[in-house]
């Protein structure tokens, strides 16, 4: 298994929404590649730590571009 690999996995990982054998293949590349592994315990501590957090309003100029961006996007993967 690659790094990639883990990156394109993790929010399923996580979520603990892969299948079984995918799953061990991950644990099995985070028993070895200490990079990967801080990537995922570092995401997982952001997790906790947003998770019982208020959700902070936007600045009005934040969302509009916020909107802009995520609507080109769009575009191009219809594209």
């Amino acid at each position: 298994m690659k790094c990639k690999t883990i990156i394109s996995e993790l929010a399923d990982y996580l979520d603990e929404a892969l299948d079984p054998i995918l799953r061990a293949s991950i644990e099995e590349h985070l028993g070895k590649c200490k990079d990967c592994r801080i990537v995922v315990d570092t995401c997982k501590q952001t997790i906790e730590i947003f998770c019982d957090s208020e959700p902070a309003p936007l600045p009005q100029t934040t969302r509009l571009r916020l909107h802009e961006a995520l609507a080109k996007r769009l575009r191009r993967v219809r594209a």
